[in-house]
């Protein structure tokens, strides 16, 4: 079975600067650029009649399409470093649609995430990377940002097992009002031939 979560896709444009990250840290697993993804909920591996009533319930959010950017690198694991992220700048409207899924799930059974959500894109995985390398990195990538883009839509993403991160696919996708269908488009190339949800 899948392991689900849904997720904000990264544009091209803003995936090109992310991908200017990488490189320079010992022991870094870099993420492929076409794996990039903003996580709002992991849901986990949960059987096919239970992906189909996420899925079914999603279809009821509605919320509206916003502007979002990326800035500031930061790690995770102090003492031992494990990955390391992008941030997004704070967005009330991001929060609102993290915060809706959230509630979504819950009343489904999923159980509550027990860590804050936290908005980023991992850049790269790390195994034996010292705390020192981690920290001199991200003091020469401190000032990173992108430009704002449009997020006109959320997905439902699989992934299967494996090292370093993805592949991922995109199962479903929903539409945030006031999207220009034709700009969520640019993201449904490779997805839109592998639904497995219905």
């Amino acid at each position: 079975m899948p392991r689900l979560f849904t997720a904000l896709e990264i544009p091209r444009d803003a995936a090109l600067s992310l991908s200017l990250l990488r490189g320079g840290l010992p022991g870094a697993r870099w993420i492929d650029v076409e794996n990039y993804h903003l996580t709002l909920r992991f849901i986990g591996d949960v059987p096919g009649h239970v992906a189909d009533e996420i899925a079914n319930a999603l279809d009821r959010v509605s919320r509206p399409s916003f502007s979002l950017a990326l800035s500031g690198v930061g790690a995770f694991g102090q003492k031992k470093p494990h990955a390391v992220w992008a941030g997004a700048s704070a967005s009330p409207d991001l929060a609102a649609l993290q915060g809706e899924i959230e509630r979504i799930c819950q009343r489904l059974g999923i159980p509550a995430d027990p860590r804050k959500f936290m908005p980023h894109v991992t850049l790269a995985r790390l195994r034996n990377t010292s705390p020192l390398d981690v920290a001199q990195y991200l003091s020469g990538r401190g000032n990173f940002s992108t430009l704002p883009f449009r997020v006109g839509r959320f997905v439902l993403m699989s992934s299967r097992d494996s090292v370093g991160g993805g592949p991922y696919i995109v199962e479903e996708a929903w539409p945030l009002s006031g999207s220009d269908s034709r700009a969520s488009s640019r993201f449904a190339s490779a997805s839109d031939a592998s639904r497995i949800m219905r």
